[in-house]
């Protein structure tokens, strides 16, 4: 009886360890907001998520990132038809949108090539539309940048745009965080916005980080 004890505790443990060593796979799609236009490469959003993931002992490689800054949901899908990658992927995010804001196209192509990108993004997390993570898209027009321009418009687009992207996010039960009331919050703190006076700053990309690691660790 004691050899049977010890014999099933041995699996038991070994059966954890084993778990604990599995890699998870992290895929970001955006643009300038995912790559993390003028901060290090280390304090983008989806790098910061992985670092935390780490540090509460899960195994993550390096995330996987298709985004440049200026791309429209067009660019983006162009991108990935001319990508191939190694999936799936144990989670995807997408941020996408505010260069289709910034250039004034319209919100009804911005819908249906959200929903496209969409469901790319749960294809290449294997089908598992719970495993998909969408941010809502940032309000540039509290930045230095904006100075001179019509906020109450560039707000009240942003907030079309993500009337969008979350309607279309819980039609397809994924995950969606809305970050835009943090970036609003740089009209009165400078520190939220990076050194080029338009994109957030690493301490604004922890924050969103922290929301995403939240999520995943639901997901876990």
């Amino acid at each position: 009886m004691n050899k049977l004890i010890l014999i099933v505790l041995s699996l038991l443990f070994s059966s954890k360890a084993f778990m604990q060593t599995k890699t998870y796979k992290y895929l970001a799609l955006g643009d300038s907001y995912t790559i993390g236009e003028s901060v290090p490469v280390s304090k983008n959003f989806p790098n910061q998520t992985a670092a935390l993931l780490k540090k509460a002992n899960i195994a993550f490689d390096e995330p996987t990132i298709i985004a440049k800054t200026g791309w429209t949901t067009d660019e983006l899908q162009e991108q990935l038809s001319r990508t191939r990658l190694a999936g799936p992927f144990d989670f995807v995010t997408l941020l996408i949108g505010v260069n289709n804001q910034y250039r004034g196209r319209s919100a009804d192509e911005y819908a249906k090539q959200f929903e496209e990108l969409l469901q790319q993004a749960i294809g290449y997390a294997g089908g598992k539309a719970n495993h998909v993570i969408v941010l809502s898209i940032p309000d540039w027009g509290v930045t230095p940048f904006a100075e001179g321009r019509d906020k109450k418009q560039i707000a009240k687009e942003i907030d079309l745009y993500n009337s969008i992207n979350e309607r279309i996010s819980k039609q397809y039960k994924v995950h969606y965080i809305n970050i835009t009331p943090f970036t609003r919050e740089a009209a009165n703190d400078k520190t939220l916005v990076a050194k080029d006076g338009l994109h957030p700053s690493a301490k604004d990309y922890a924050r969103w980080a922290e929301k995403v690691k939240e999520e995943m660790m639901k997901i876990l």
